[in-house]
């Protein structure tokens, strides 16, 4: 008896120590190990101009998180020939933060959208909450949220060389290659304003770009059934918490959970989700999902539009 109880409480010991080593890594270590994701993608006709492009999402600046801010500030020595930020750049009040953290990368050509916590700051909500459904739509709860500084923030980065997408259509020209944009407002938050002529591609362009926030399916069909080559999302955090050897419990969206990062298919048109940079305040943690940007070098080899 006296042996089967050292046993036991030598396991309970060992998982306690494990739990707690466990926090310390997801709190303290794996939201400092930033990384860069690449991919190639052969998403451009023959005889067009390879280029690069730099996907950023779900900054969730604090003005406190000086390793992100010079981490994200030195992504100008990539290269980049367009940058796509798919929103949630702002944890509070921190718009000069934001635009201190981007610096360079403010004046490549680039579009943006915005997410929900472009509009109002984050609150404290039940993680249990996000295995049953995604999240609160914030524009439900308006009388609630703080709001943030979002027209300052579109016009610090249009004063730049960003373009902003929400809900738009724009063609831009990027190292000689002709580029349709489209973007939809966050589905989140019931923003994406799907519907006749929107969204929609140039037929003649090099490339059809989709940008969105949250990857909800409804705003991949209608990028897809718009003829769009490539999409681009944030919103998922990857799961933010994922299982090893099992994945992200989690979207945050009716995306499937299977990707909630990475580049994969959906009816025929690539789809890139970032699992960001960030986290809310009220959940600042990170495991077996670490902070990111994506790379994507647009190579020819893309077969003819029909």
């Amino acid at each position: 008896m006296t042996s089967l109880r050292s046993t036991v409480l030598r396991a309970a010991g060992l998982t306690a120590a494990a739990g707690v080593l466990g926090f310390t890594w997801a709190a303290a270590i794996e939201p400092h190990l930033f990384r860069v994701r690449r991919f190639t993608l052969p998403l451009l006709p023959e005889g067009a101009t390879p280029m690069r492009v730099l996907h950023l999402s779900d900054l969730h600046l604090t003005a406190w998180q000086h390793h992100k801010m010079t981490w994200v500030n030195s992504l100008s020595a990539l290269e980049p020939d367009l940058v796509v930020n798919t929103g949630d750049n702002m944890a509070g009040d921190v718009l000069g933060h934001v635009v201190e953290t981007y610096g360079a990368l403010l004046d490549v050509p680039g579009v943006f959208v915005l997410g929900s916590n472009d509009f109002h700051a984050p609150q404290f909500k039940n993680p249990a909450r996000y295995l049953r459904a995604p999240s609160e739509v914030a524009a439900a709860n308006e009388a609630r949220e703080v709001a943030l500084p979002t027209e300052d923030l579109v016009d610090a980065f249009e004063s730049r060389a960003w373009t902003f997408l929400d809900n738009r259509n724009v063609p831009l020209e990027i190292k000689g290659n002709r580029i349709s944009f489209s973007g939809l407002g966050d589905a989140h938050m019931n923003r994406d304003e799907i519907g006749p002529g929107h969204p929609e591609f140039d037929e003649m362009s090099d490339l059809a770009l989709g940008v969105t926030h949250a990857p909800y399916v409804r705003t991949l069909d209608a990028f897809t059934e718009a003829g769009a080559d490539l999409v681009l999302a944030g919103h998922t955090h990857g799961g933010q918490i994922r299982i090893p050897f099992w994945g992200a419990p989690v979207t945050n969206c009716d995306l499937p959970r299977d990707r909630s990062r990475g580049v994969f298919e959906h009816r025929g048109t690539t789809v890139g989700v970032s699992a960001g940079l960030g986290f809310s305040p009220f959940a600042p943690v990170r495991f077996a999902c670490p902070p990111e940007v994506s790379v994507y070098d647009l190579v020819p080899g893309r077969p003819p539009r029909l």
